[in-house]
């Protein structure tokens, strides 16, 4: 039987005023799911990407769309066989068909069990630039005592990133503006700042040179990451359009034991190994504000909203 909820859905593409909060019927999950009354769901770049048609042809959406992927909640129903979760059960993970919702359906493989020690808005804020992350730095495979350039550490995949490196024993420099050097100093990794110039900066303070390069923003900083780590093979990106024609990997799709993953990110927030700053929590209905400071660019940590 199919449950009504409230959600902010979009009927077209368009900029954030195409947001609307609306009745959202919500199924029963199937084999393999289970439903969640959403506590908090994480806004991502991706989710205005996708909502304004930039990813139409990537990741085109039927409308009406719930936006969103992020979320944690507690097991509302549970489908046929399923025995890993029960009602009453508290979990964070990915949306199976949008997250900013009072209710959202998941598949097992996308999420796990929420420590108690993590709260609802940090477990929200996690799943996607907590995998993303580990996901980019298990690709390039570097070992303890390298050095690792991460392009862009001061937002939400760059902060995770930062500290995931620095837990496994790498050395880390960060690009950034100035503003946000005493944060990058904060996570353990030398603060450089972005734009022209950039390989003269990093070399001086680089003394044992560059391993690898993640490019956690899209500004076009993939010539100089190539020039620093000697090769496109050494430089991974989540976000510059221009990847493919200089031979660099674009990071997609999901890691592999996804539920693995999130418990592993969990613990290491739950210890205090890993912070994930929260920015700004909204309403949920007024998810198109989150949308369009997300989209200025300049979010330190995750904007994340509260639908109850």
């Amino acid at each position: 039987m199919k449950r009504i909820c409230r959600a902010v859905m979009f009927f077209q593409y368009g900029g954030a005023d195409v947001l609307r909060a609306a009745e959202h019927e919500v199924p029963d999950p199937g084999a393999g799911q289970v439903r969640i009354a959403v506590r908090a769901a994480g806004v991502n770049p991706v989710d205005w990407k996708i909502r304004s048609g930039a990813m139409a042809e990537l990741m085109p959406v039927g409308f009406p769309a719930v936006p969103g992927v992020d979320m944690a909640g507690v097991v509302e129903c549970v489908g046929p066989d399923v025995t890993d979760f029960a009602i009453g059960d508290e979990v964070f993970g990915k949306a199976a068909a949008g997250s900013y919702t009072e209710l959202a359906l998941a598949n097992l493989d996308a999420i796990a069990a929420k420590p108690e020690a993590v709260s609802w808005e940090v477990a929200a804020a996690l799943p996607v630039v907590g995998t993303t992350a580990y996901h980019v730095l298990s690709r390039l495979g570097l070992k303890q005592g390298e050095t690792i350039l991460i392009d862009g550490a001061a937002g939400g995949v760059g902060t995770v990133a930062v500290q995931l490196a620095r837990h496994r024993g790498l050395a880390v420099i960060g690009t950034a503006g100035h503003r946000n050097h005493d944060y990058l100093r904060s996570l353990g990794a030398i603060p450089v700042t972005y734009g022209e110039g950039l390989p003269d900066r990093v070399r001086a303070v680089a003394t044992r040179g560059v391993d690898a390069a993640v490019a956690a923003a899209g500004h076009g900083s993939l010539p100089a990451l190539i020039e620093l780590t000697g090769g496109p093979d050494r430089v991974i990106t989540i976000a510059d359009p221009s990847a493919e024609s200089l031979g660099v990997r674009f990071a997609h799709g999901e890691p592999d034991d996804m539920p693995g993953i999130l418990g592993e990110l969990a613990t290491l927030v739950a210890t205090g190994t890993i912070t994930v700053p929260i920015a700004r929590t909204y309403p949920l209905a007024d998810a198109a504000d989150a949308h369009r400071e997300s989209q200025t660019g300049h979010v330190r940590g995750k904007l994340v909203l509260a639908p109850i």
